[in-house]
């Protein structure tokens, strides 16, 4: 019991020191011009971050448009389907789990070749496409783990009744863990929200308002990133700034999922 309380000490540690330091520089520069307002040219003062802000969020959604329904199909398939058959299940587990161990930067150059190539530019929607991908495999390992909660007297009753397995599967199973789903969903978001190595080859940044997704769009990691490796103090003040809210968004997803779990444990007791 004492190891592991102080494993859990030196855990926490390095979380307490991270949250603290970007509240002791963030905070500060944090005001309403930074969600408001667009970046200010070098050399002067001010300005915010705001279409980084909208541009996090438009990139969140496509990815979610790609990866999100992608993910479920695969993992309600390792399950329905999957396990009863010998080829194609060990085939899309073992394609899963390769996918999760991909490197970031690489699925960035996959999706800029697969997107930013054809389409003659980097865009929003290449990011999204790149981050997409990284949301299938995270999806698909924690709806399969889900789905697995679900009482197999359902299924079998289901069946029983003579509605045929792909029906039971979406109609009943799909339903009752929908909770769980959900938590996957947003457990793959808050780790998307974060990446900035596929937007450096897709969606490249911008210093202005996107006009359309097949334009470059900025990003509060990517702002981050430009910012905190700039030679000027009021950028990386609003780096700091950047990163605090970014941690945020994080922060309040984690407390989405917790909500979300905790109105479906009773429907998977």
């Amino acid at each position: 019991m004492g190891l592991t309380i102080v494993a859990t000490i030196i855990t926490l540690i390095p979380l307490f020191l991270i949250l603290g330091f970007l509240l002791v520089k963030g905070a500060s520069s944090i005001n309403l011009d930074f969600f408001i307002k667009l970046p200010k040219p070098v050399g002067e003062a001010g300005g915010g971050m705001a279409n980084g802000i909208v541009g996090t969020l438009e990139l969140i959604s496509l990815a979610a448009l790609f990866g999100v329904p992608i993910g479920i199909g695969v993992g309600l398939f390792q399950v329905e389907f999957g396990r009863y058959n010998p080829v194609w299940g060990p085939l899309v587990r073992f394609s899963t789990e390769s996918l999760t161990g991909i490197p970031s930067v690489v699925v960035g150059l996959f999706a800029y070749a697969l997107v930013v190539r054809p389409m003659g530019g980097f865009s929003a929607l290449a990011g999204g496409v790149a981050l997409g991908i990284m949301m299938i495999p995270l999806v698909a390992r924690a709806t399969e783990e889900m789905l697995l909660l679900v009482p197999g007297e359902l299924r079998e009753a289901s069946l029983a009744l003579g509605i045929p397995r792909w029906r039971t599967a979406l109609a009943v199973v799909v339903r009752t863990a929908t909770a769980g789903i959900l938590t996957a969903v947003i457990l793959a978001t808050a780790r998307i929200a974060g990446e900035t190595a596929p937007l450096l080859f897709t969606a490249f940044g911008n210093q202005f308002w996107s006009n359309g997704l097949r334009q470059p769009v900025s990003s509060l990691t990517l702002q981050i990133y430009t910012y905190a490796i700039s030679p000027f103090p009021d950028w990386q003040r609003q780096a700091w700034a950047g990163a605090l809210v970014l941690t945020g968004l994080v922060f309040v997803l984690q407390i989405g999922v917790r909500r979300i779990a905790r109105v479906g444990q009773p429907l998977q007791r």
